[in-house]
């Protein structure tokens, strides 16, 4: 009893020796010692298992790039960059040079376009004031500018089309200059322009819109009208090339002018024609220009061939075409463009002409219409043939259908006998 009180309170020391356990199975593991972890340890030249890699990262030059590769094996890289470089600069360069050679032709004739029409460019509204020319070409293309110019007593409207060598691509401009100097029909690469003017002809009515002052416009149909001819001074170099593309110059004759320089040449309908139109203002405008000229065309028929009887009908057009300077100087060049725009006055003042000579115009047109009307009636007769051997034919099939098989052989035996006897027929007329 005193043991048990003695435990309960704590006052007896615990015994040193352990008390044997009821199991003596395990009695030799009691007294062996807890395990500890044991540092692992890389063996050289061995793998790891999949385990977690070494602490220690050895140094090897795969970790460096400039050690890894070096100039020389990017050479052929650095030669498509160093070819993509230099496409883009020469692209670049040759857009702008386009751009300034535009921009410089622009300011040389805005005073001229801005002076003879009411309207310049294409905003469609009138110049209050002065503005900036380079607003008045629109780039089309990076070789191709062009404006647009209407408000002028006795023309409707003048398109001007800006054509220029394509800087922006050398090669393009290379090839073609090769193929110019073997084949005439490659044109060689220039820079020039191209004026279309558009008169009235009396049609102020149909073209010009009701508005407050159209009718001014109106009362005088009959004074903006003149004679349809065909008549140009074109220079020698192009007049081959011309009288091949153009219709309307295929059907004048040629002969030089003592007021004209040596390099130039008029074509003409009408010797009384060239007299009126060939005035000593327009002889000393195209003096200065120089041989830049490439053309003067005044024509009322088309420049291609008709073929119908619409593309006959009577179309007057006035035509203007020369070369830029590669000095971008247009001094000389600025009192042609003056007066081909008024040269649609003289026109209306002076283009009316004899009924001797416009009867020896009209018989080229004449003699043009009656070939087409030839080729129309030809090929409507072709049609109607064509119709008519159709029909026949159809009846035959139906005719053959009809009978039998002995029948039929009978019918196509006839046939072959008919034809016989008509090869044999025409053979003796022939003989």
């Amino acid at each position: 009893m005193a043991d048990f009180i003695k435990n309960i309170i704590g006052g007896s020391k615990p015994s040193d020796t352990p008390v044997p356990s009821a199991d003596s199975d395990f009695a030799d593991f009691a007294d062996a010692p807890s395990p500890a972890p044991v540092p692992f340890e890389t063996v050289a030249g061995g793998a790891n298992l999949g385990g977690p890699a070494p602490t220690g990262r050895p140094y090897t030059k795969w970790y460096n790039i400039h050690e890894r590769y070096t100039l020389s094996d990017f050479r052929a890289e650095g030669i498509i960059l160093l070819i993509i470089a230099v496409i883009f600069t020469l692209h670049y360069i040759g857009t702008k040079l386009n751009r300034a050679k535009a921009r410089a032709w622009i300011k040389a004739h805005a005073p001229v376009l801005t002076s003879e029409f009411a309207v310049v460019g294409f905003s469609g509204t009138p110049q209050q004031t002065e503005q900036d020319p380079e607003k008045l070409l629109k780039a089309k293309s990076l070789f191709e500018y062009a404006t647009y110019a209407t408000g002028r007593q006795n023309v409707a409207f003048m398109d001007v089309k800006l054509s220029l060598k394509k800087r922006f691509n050398p090669i393009m401009t290379f090839v073609e200059t090769a193929l110019s100097f073997f084949f005439d029909s490659f044109a060689a690469p220039e820079d020039s322009v191209e004026f279309v003017l558009y008169p009235f002809d009396g049609k102020e009515a149909q073209i010009v819109p009701a508005l407050p002052g159209a009718t001014e416009l109106r009362s005088k149909d009959s004074k903006s009208s003149f004679d349809g001819f065909v008549w140009a001074i074109v220079n020698k170099d192009k007049m081959k090339q011309l009288r091949e593309e153009r219709y309307d110059l295929s059907i004048t004759f040629t002969k030089d002018n003592n007021k004209l320089p040596i390099w130039a040449t008029v074509m003409s309908e009408s010797a009384e024609v060239t007299e009126t139109l060939l005035t000593n203002e327009l002889a000393s405008a195209i003096k200065k220009a120089g041989d830049l000229l490439d053309y003067i065309i005044i024509s009322d028929q088309p420049v291609d061939k008709p073929t119908k009887m619409d593309e006959t009908i009577p179309r007057k057009r006035l035509y203007l075409r020369y070369r830029l300077p590669s000095s971008d100087n247009y001094d000389d060049l600025a009192p042609l463009l003056s007066y081909f725009v008024r040269i649609s006055d003289h026109l209306v003042a002076s283009a009316h002409f004899r009924p001797e000579v416009l009867r020896k115009i009209k018989a080229v047109r004449d003699e043009n219409i009656k070939q087409i009307q030839k080729a129309a009636e030809e090929e409507k007769a072709e049609e109607r043939q064509a119709e008519r051997d159709r029909a026949r034919k159809a009846k035959r099939d139906a005719e053959l259908n009809a009978l039998d098989a002995k029948a039929q052989k009978k019918y196509l035996e006839k046939e072959r006998e008919k034809e016989l006897r008509k090869s044999a027929k025409k053979q003796t007329v022939r003989a």
